[in-house]
């Protein structure tokens, strides 16, 4: 365990007692997991397994958890792989389990420094925090515990100091069919930011979540796509994301801008999807509560505490135009202002805001 730790390991451990290990009768592998946090309710983890590859692989997660929980709201954390060039230089790749980030982390920190393969850390002026874990590989027996295996046992290049995010890079591995050389391709910003949310730990507690997350793909020349078949190609294909100069941010770059006024704190706000005290007459509407928002293009992103919605078509004009109660004949007004009514509107205008009140997004009075 310590092996496959040894790149996280400090001289310092908890100043605090630790309690006595309980008895877990029946389990051969047991460890005590023992941290300080500034979270009520947690401070240690008492773990068991019939196995110890067991009991490695629920140390790793009960650790990574544990580091995630502990920077919530504070760092922008993306689930990826990371590799830094000698200058510092990081690339995230962003990949949902099993698809591939364990591999394209031994693969490529052969030649790179090594990050992490499981969470990438970005502080808020882009500098990185190194996660470098045992990487969690696969054992061929269908079902058996993933083997944690330390960075050093693989040969893996050091993290240079002061690591800092260059590129943010989809990762997609194209099985089965012919071998596929690794293509790069620029993803249009709503659709990155709608990939990278769902693999962002703890997003909707940082400030501004969706803003946050635009100013950092800002700051990087936009996302891209990396598809490829075998991890072996990757090294030579990914070389030029870790020079900016080389991405054209205007190929890739698209205008957003904030919708929400100071977060919309205003008295007419509901609050997770209640009403306020001021009732909303019968038959009109008034939006809930978002934690953020951003127009990029003509489509609208909200994020509330249950999801992130993307809002098309007459959308955002409904959203936008019931931050106060608003009756349906000033939302047709509004549309067609905008994009003129056809026949039937009324129809068309009834589902769609059904549908923003079936996601929570509207109230009803």
């Amino acid at each position: 365990m310590a092996k496959a730790w040894s790149r996280c390991l400090s001289d310092s451990g908890p100043r605090t007692a630790q309690p006595a290990e309980p008895a877990t009768p029946g389990l051969l592998y047991t460890a005590s997991v023992y941290f300080e946090s500034t979270k009520p309710g947690v401070g240690v983890k008492h773990l068991g397994a019939d196995t110890f590859e067991g009991l490695a692989e629920a140390v790793t997660s009960e650790v990574t958890l544990a580091a995630i929980l502990e920077r919530a709201g504070e760092l922008t954390m993306l689930h990826a792989c990371g590799v830094a060039d000698p200058d510092g230089a990081v690339i995230a790749l962003v990949a949902k389990s099993g698809t591939g980030k364990t591999t394209a982390s031994s693969q490529l920190a052969q030649s790179f420094g090594y990050i992490t393969d499981e969470t990438v850390a970005i502080r808020a002026d882009g500098t990185v925090l190194p996660y470098p874990k045992p990487l969690s590989v696969k054992q061929v027996m269908p079902g058996a515990a993933k083997l944690q295996v330390g960075p050093d046992e693989l040969g893996l290049h050091v993290a240079p100091d002061n690591p800092r995010i260059a590129a943010i890079a989809l990762l997609d591995r194209v099985a089965g069919g012919d071998h596929q050389l690794p293509v790069i391709e620029p993803v249009p910003l709503v659709e990155a930011v709608l990939a990278l949310i769902p693999d962002t730990s703890s997003q909707a507690a940082v400030f501004q979540p969706l803003q946050s997350l635009c100013r950092l793909i800002d700051s990087v020349g936009g996302v891209f796509r990396v598809s490829y078949s075998e991890a072996v190609d990757l090294t030579d294909s990914l070389a030029p994301l870790f020079v900016a100069e080389s991405v054209n941010p205007a190929e890739v770059a698209v205008a957003w801008t904030p919708a929400l006024v100071e977060r919309d704190a205003g008295p007419a706000v509901h609050q997770a999807g209640k009403k306020n005290a001021e009732p909303i007459p019968a038959g009109w509407l008034q939006r809930t509560d978002a934690v953020d928002a951003v127009e990029i293009g003509e489509d609208l992103l909200v994020l509330t505490e249950a999801e992130l919605t993307r809002l098309s078509g007459i959308g955002p004009i409904i959203w936008q135009s019931a931050r106060r109660p608003v009756s349906m004949q000033t939302l047709a007004s509004r549309i067609e202002a905008v994009h003129g009514l056809p026949d039937g509107y009324e129809a068309l205008l009834d589902e769609a805001v059904d549908g923003l009140v079936g996601r929570g997004l509207l109230l009803r009075g």
